[in-house]
């Protein structure tokens, strides 16, 4: 009895800490949607910049003008490299639900064993 209460008590610990990369994974995930959205806005403002408007790039605290085609370029490698970030934390996230589950079943057929 005291065995299966202390592998039901180890499930139930994995089962929360899978719980809390979830959280943590999803977070980071709806931080990089927000820097998608924000990126996405300046890549629609720079298409309304025409080629001898001044663009600057805010530098620490330092404004450096920057030439337009350099800007577009900057924001689409930010795009890029959040969209795969993204890419690859959807699969953690629904790899650690997958485990969520298994986890679940485990404790539930342990219980019911009891």
């Amino acid at each position: 009895m005291a065995e299966v209460q202390a592998k039901l008590q180890s499930l139930s610990e994995e089962f929360q800490k899978l719980q809390q990369d979830l959280q943590n994974t999803v977070a980071s995930r709806q931080k990089l949607e927000s820097q998608r959205q924000e990126n996405l806005g300046v890549q629609k403002e720079l298409k309304n910049v025409s080629e001898d408007e001044a663009i600057y790039k805010l530098a620490g605290p330092v404004l450096l003008k920057q030439a337009k085609f350099e800007a577009e370029s900057t924001v689409k490698g930010r795009l890029d490299f959040i969209g795969g970030e993204i890419i690859r934390l959807e699969g953690q996230i629904k790899e650690t639900q997958e485990n969520i589950e298994k986890k679940k079943t485990e404790i539930i057929q342990i219980q019911s064993g009891a």
